[in-house]
């Protein structure tokens, strides 16, 4: 007695839809990216040793960049309109929030000490935003 398969079956993985689901999670994933840094003022910081990151609930960002030019939250604003915009914004948030004072590392001390005595006159938290220098 001879027994015979007749059919033989094989395994298939069918792998049209695939294509599609990776573009929606490419297109995905490149909108998200935007979505975390929309304007972000790109500047070398200075490099630190003990650069932590700060947890400040209310800050403002304020950017020195290369040549000179002062971004208050990603708004280029002059010299001479950064002391006002600070202490409006001390009375909005009641006088409790920090300022990030992001300046490039090739720029002189002076541009930042100019930006630091602001700070002083109008009685408000600075903090100089470095990058992590890894010393190994």
């Amino acid at each position: 007695m001879k027994i015979s398969r007749s059919r033989r079956s094989s395994a298939e993985v069918y792998t049209a839809s695939l294509n599609d689901i990776m573009f929606f999670l490419l297109l995905f994933f490149l909108i998200i990216s935007t979505m975390v840094n929309p304007s972000v003022v790109k500047v070398l910081l200075p490099r630190a040793s003990s650069s932590e990151p700060s947890m400040a609930q209310d800050n403002v960002n304020l950017t020195i960049t290369q040549d000179h030019k002062y971004y208050v939250n990603n708004r280029e604003v002059s010299f001479q309109e950064i002391e006002p915009i600070l202490s409006e914004q001390a009375q909005k948030l009641g006088g409790e929030f920090t300022v990030f004072l992001r300046a490039d590392n090739s720029l002189t001390i002076q541009s930042v000490i100019d930006v630091i005595d602001i700070g002083n006159r109008l009685k408000i938290k600075m903090v100089l935003s470095t990058k992590k220098f890894d010393t190994n």
